[in-house]
């Protein structure tokens, strides 16, 4: 091969490896500290869009110290398997619902209590007040660390083939898929329903077979999920809100100097901020979108719901499971329960 041929064949290979998408170029610089933030939400999702604002933002205050690399759609693994690659420290951040850290920290779940917030309002001046802090403390003991500001997961309704759920009695007796947790098998069985638990993906085929009349979900899960098809009815119960806490492996996070984890946490709690804007927007564009599809809105009103849950013992129940102290510190913003 001569030195002309030899050239033009290296020039080939460099122009190939450089316009391949598979070949991963080294920066110039590496950052001092490379960490991964795993969720279970897509892509197009206002978190992970949020994430990625606050992940550009901490990489420029930082001067390229910091660089959070971002794993959506569970490619990590499991909400169970990346919890538990979080307390390892395979991953360093994490964001999880309360429902389900409750399995590692009860007191988390206490935001999913039925019936207990009457808005987003209410919401917010519990979960980034003293009830909040309390459940961060809680978190802390099983050495993980929570973001001050919890991401918004939204209000959970109720959807049915038969009828629109307008009172408690509606409840009775009513079919209804539930996640596989306690709280909501409780839940439904002090409303006198018949709750299922069924694992989600086999949840749409359940309604289109009649195993179960309803379903209770958030607008987009409905929406995504394609579960007006199959359901005729859409209550706007609010029964239970749920959002996400931005988590950390203790380690991992100790092990960056103050001045990194303040920047660092400035811009995950404002992403938090406008990812909440983005979901209220979010649910609005989804009703109206819903209704042409064919769904029906109804708007029950919660006194009701509450009286039957406080008469049936609910309140009392979950009270002593977190305990006076939690219970107090949700009561002092949403007003008795028990």
């Amino acid at each position: 091969m001569n030195n002309l041929s030899r050239r033009q064949v290296l020039a080939g290979t460099v122009a190939t490896l450089v316009a391949s998408p598979f070949v991963m170029r080294r920066p110039a610089h590496a950052a001092e500290f490379s960490y991964k933030y795993a969720n279970n939400l897509p892509v197009s999702h206002p978190m992970n869009i949020r994430a990625q604002e606050a992940a550009d933002k901490i990489k420029e205050e930082t001067g390229g110290r910091f660089e959070l690399s971002i794993f959506p759609s569970s490619q990590l693994g499991s909400d169970t398997d990346t919890l538990s690659q979080l307390r390892s420290g395979a991953v360093e951040f994490f964001t999880l619902s309360g429902l389900i850290l409750s399995t590692l920290v009860p007191a988390a779940s206490i935001n999913g209590i039925g019936f207990a917030f009457p808005d987003s309002a209410t919401v917010w001046k519990a979960m980034d007040g003293d009830l909040g802090a309390h459940v961060r403390k809680q978190i802390e003991k099983s050495n993980l660390v929570a973001m001050e500001k919890i991401w918004d997961n939204g209000f959970r309704h109720i959807t049915s083939s038969t009828k629109p759920i307008v009172t408690p009695d509606d409840l009775k007796n009513f079919k209804i898929r539930v996640p596989v947790s306690p709280l909501w098998t409780s839940m439904f069985t002090a409303f006198q329903s018949s709750p299922a638990s069924i694992n989600f993906n086999e949840v749409y085929s359940s309604l289109q077979t009649k195993v179960v009349e309803g379903q209770e979900n958030p607008l987009a899960i409905i929406s995504t999920a394609k579960l007006y098809e199959v359901q005729k009815y859409c209550s706007l119960t609010s029964h239970m809100w749920d959002g996400f806490w931005f988590l950390s492996n203790r380690r991992a996070w100790e092990a960056l100097p103050d001045d990194v984890k303040t920047i660092v946490a400035k811009h995950i709690n404002a992403a938090g901020l406008a990812e909440r804007d983005d979901v209220a927007k979010l649910t609005e564009t989804l009703q109206a979108d819903l209704k042409s599809k064919g769904l029906e809105f109804n708007t029950p009103d919660p006194v009701p719901f509450r009286d039957a849950l406080r008469k049936a013992g609910f309140y009392s129940e979950w009270k002593g499971k977190y305990g006076e102290e939690a219970w107090g510190l949700l009561e002092k913003v949403v007003g008795q329960l028990a």
